[in-house]
């Protein structure tokens, strides 16, 4: 894309890696001032290399997130991408596994929903909000329980907030990805395999070949779609979760 973001700041967070860091990536192209924001120390050292702000900050605590935005005055575009992805297998009677699914959704949801409250005084009319959902907030897939029932609030939360927000000429829509090479995605991927006995290769053989296009993505694949939802250009366009997918979920 082409669209200029420049005199405009941008607000990414989980932004120290994956699809954060390669959307951060794009925006520093486009003369954005960039915030980054992710819960590892990584995100300054990114951050320093595209000439942007790093701030350090669990989304899922709240006087962490207050003080990351103290020094942000204003806030065009929110980039809320930050999340958590692991198994908890209904069945599995180990404690860790209700720890786990808690945490994902005091980072994917919760998390989601304090960071958006937090810029919403700062963002005037015109303003975008892109919320990075998942395929998997549109299916089911097995294992993943806490991980698909976030990534579905997170369509249901962009729905809602589209019309609450509309009203102030704030915008507010989804991405929804599929494979793309993360290091969660790669995590999940392993463990995928381990349960069903097959190796790794296999099954990502199999992942892929459900797509209309072959090929696994990267994350520099998925962020042209969240430029163009946080652009003038997708002015008429708000509550919308797009897949961006190769086709394996087809609507």
């Amino acid at each position: 894309m082409s669209e200029s973001f420049s005199g405009r700041t941008v607000v990414v967070t989980g932004a120290s890696r994956g699809i954060g860091l390669g959307v951060a990536e794009a925006f520093a192209t486009t003369g954005a001032d960039l915030v980054l924001i992710a819960d590892d120390a990584a995100v300054v050292e990114r951050a320093t290399e595209l000439g942007a702000r790093g701030l350090v900050a669990d989304i899922a605590d709240a006087a962490a997130l207050d003080a990351a935005f103290a020094g942000v005055e204003r806030v065009d575009v929110l980039i809320n991408n930050a999340g958590f992805e692991r198994m908890t297998p209904i069945a599995d009677p180990d404690p860790a596994v209700e720890a786990t699914f808690r945490r994902i959704v005091e980072i994917n949801v919760i998390g989601t929903q304090l960071v958006t409250r937090r810029a919403l005084p700062r963002m005037g009319e015109g303003g975008a909000i892109v919320n990075t959902a998942s395929i998997w907030g549109r299916v089911a897939e097995p294992l993943f329980g806490a991980y698909v029932a976030s990534k579905h609030a997170i369509i249901g939360l962009t729905k809602t907030w589209a019309k609450e927000l509309g009203p102030r000429g704030i915008r507010v829509n989804a991405v929804c990805p599929g494979w793309v090479r993360t290091e969660a995605a790669m995590r999940s991927l392993s463990l995928m395999a381990e349960r069903c006995g097959c190796p790794e290769e296999k099954l990502l053989e199999a992942i892929v070949g459900a797509q209309a296009l072959p090929g696994l993505m990267e994350p520099a694949d998925v962020a042209a779609i969240y430029l163009w939802l946080a652009s003038p250009a997708a002015a008429n366009v708000t509550g919308q979760s797009v897949s961006v997918d190769r086709g394996e979920v087809p609507w």
